[in-house]
């Protein structure tokens, strides 16, 4: 395709980043939604299981098979949450606050590579059209019309 579209360029460079963060967590038995995870679980606190799959963009299905894989390997215990007796609190093992530190560290290489590849205009430049994206999409005015 001599010209890509928007959509290939990102959804290309998306499932190449997902490759690369899978290769470096299988480094680990890991992979990376089990990194994702680890990262966006407070590590003192706990975080309410509900409020995961929002903050990682994941389907509750898809979230509640790696919460289950996670206590299965040892990286988290799931807690009654005790400000909503309903809720529930997830909570990182010893082990997973371990794994968590390596995830944080491959994340944090990424960025590094990329800064050090990209002047920081680029970087800007980048992160605003990333955010234009998300607002077109979040606004739902790219698909207005009406299907009959």
């Amino acid at each position: 395709m001599k010209e890509k579209t928007i959509d290939y360029i990102l959804r290309s460079t998306w499932m190449n980043v997902q490759k690369m963060y899978n290769e470096e967590a299988g480094k680990k038995g890991s992979t990376m939604a089990t990194g994702f995870a680890l990262i966006s679980i407070d590590p003192e606190e706990g975080t309410p299981s509900t409020a995961l799959g929002p903050k990682m963009g994941m389907e509750a299905t898809s979230l509640s098979r790696t919460l289950k894989a996670m206590e299965t390997k040892g990286l988290i215990e799931r807690k009654p949450n005790p400000d909503d007796g309903r809720g529930v609190l997830i909570h990182l093992t010893p082990f997973g606050k371990e794994m968590r530190e390596f995830s944080k560290n491959v994340v944090l290489r990424f960025d590094e590579a990329v800064q050090e590849a990209v002047s920081e205009e680029e970087l800007q430049t980048f992160k605003k059209v990333a955010n234009t994206i998300l607002e077109l999409i979040n606004s739902k005015k790219i698909y207005t019309e009406k299907i009959a």
